[in-house]
């Protein structure tokens, strides 16, 4: 088990304790960044690892038995309920936690984080009124990704009354009413003083379960970030080769397996001819954290080392490709063919006063919208509209295969917002150069 087997974000608005809760949880900062720390938010999709154990002893009382530690931890540590001291506790999960941002600018991010997800945290403050923008809007995107599996935390209850917190419960009940968190537990936490962090594992272990993997396709894994590991001043001998970040969907990927990244390297000929080369590359390291794994399965966030040259890895560069085995990813499609959904209204806009929020307008031929397709996001212009099909020109190739989800949003005031989801019918495709080693 030292490898995570699922993955669960965290969703809300901008400062509703989403990285606190991961911290309470894993034990990990997941804000890396000089310029997130000075602005206090979370710009990158963050990402931590808890292993959650519940206590052997039938007589430990619930829902203290339940505890989660970091992903170092041996796997049956001591209990630490008072009066079960000599008690083992039993892993029974291991969890990858993706910490998106909930800032509004940053809605591509979360979107990205979400494709990966198999439940989320959706985080609501108690001292603000339910709903805010964001929290709307994160949802709307995770109906989309047809995530089934949602935990509501009603979070910082120990800055309000009793009263406050019970009004604010009914206004959480009334607006999940309806949405894909119809139904969902609401437990009230508080995140810095880790009260009910216990109940939330518990939650975490009976209301998301680990999904059925496929292990036997070809291997594919979504990137989501990427990484040069070495540090200014090594020496030629020392530097390593580029790392990837993300989660397999199906397959095992293996030490010393050779792989395949597409789309690659993207590149313009004189006529404006989209070109793109595959970087082909050998697997020299795994890791889950700290975890150095043999092989890695489906399931939570696994590190790759490669032997690519790291400057195609660095700052992100990778995020939204894919990672598998030579020969076997799917095609690189530069147009598509949408069938599209759109909202109603348009979700995480502030409405002052007694206005209704606005509604989304028909989508019009070239204009510009922004396409979240597993963990890329991408500008694609409109090419034609016919009913609910829609042909979009992408600004960057993609690699990804017919039926997949796309999610649709439009530049608003400034932001992108989310307007609409779609699924792939048909595209038109690059050609890839086959590999020559």
């Amino acid at each position: 088990m030292d490898y995570p087997t699922v993955s669960s974000g965290t969703i809300g608005h901008v400062a509703h304790g989403k990285s606190t809760v991961v911290k309470a949880i894993s034990g990990v900062q997941t804000v890396r960044f000089k310029n997130e720390l000075e602005r206090n938010i979370t710009i990158k999709l963050g990402y931590a690892n808890a292993k959650i154990y519940k206590c052997e002893d039938e007589r430990c009382p619930r829902p203290m038995c339940y505890k989660a530690y970091g992903s170092g931890k041996e796997d049956s540590p001591l209990c630490d309920v008072p009066g079960f001291e000599n008690a083992r506790m039993k892993l029974l999960r291991h969890v990858s936690f993706v910490d998106c941002p909930g800032h509004d600018i940053l809605m591509a991010t979360m979107l990205n984080g979400a494709a990966i997800m198999d439940g989320a945290l959706l985080l609501i403050a108690a001292n603000e009124s339910c709903p805010q923008p964001q929290t709307s809007e994160h949802l709307a995107a995770v109906e989309i990704m047809r995530l089934q599996h949602i935990i509501i935390l009603q979070n910082k209850i120990d800055l309000i009354q009793e009263s406050v917190a019970i009004n604010q419960h009914e206004a959480i009940q009334k607006f999940i009413q309806k949405t894909i968190a119809d139904g969902a537990p609401v437990v009230p936490i508080s995140a810095q003083l880790k009260y009910n962090v216990d109940v939330v594992c518990e939650y975490l272990i009976n209301k998301i379960p680990v999904p059925e993997r496929n292990f036997v396709d070809p291997p594919n894994m979504i990137v989501i970030r990427s990484f040069d590991v070495n540090k200014p001043g090594s020496e030629v001998e020392e530097i390593k080769g580029g790392v990837a970040g993300g989660s397999i969907l199906r397959g095992v990927l293996k030490v010393n397996q050779k792989i395949e990244v597409r789309p690659g390297i993207v590149v313009k000929d004189e006529n404006g001819n989209m070109k793109c080369t595959p970087i082909y590359s050998r697997i020299v390291s795994l890791y889950a954290e700290q975890n150095e794994l043999q092989f890695a399965v489906p399931g939570g966030l696994i590190g790759v080392g490669t032997t690519m040259d790291p400057t195609l890895t660095r700052a992100d560069r990778l995020v939204g490709q894919v990672l598998g085995d030579i020969g076997s990813l799917p095609d690189v499609f530069v147009e598509l063919e949408v069938n599209f959904f759109l909202l109603r209204r348009l979700l995480g806009v502030r409405t002052k006063g007694t206005e209704k929020q606005g509604k989304v307008s028909k989508l019009t031929k070239a204009e510009i919208l922004m396409l979240n397709i597993g963990s890329m996001s991408t500008g694609a212009k409109v090419v034609a509209v016919k009913n609910d099909l829609a042909k979009l020109q992408l600004t960057s190739p993609v690699c990804t295969s017919k039926g997949e989800k796309v999610a649709l949003s439009r530049r608003i005031e400034k932001h992108w917002r989310l307007i609409g989801w779609g699924q792939i019918q048909a595209g038109l495709t690059l050609d890839v150069p086959p590999c020559l080693i």
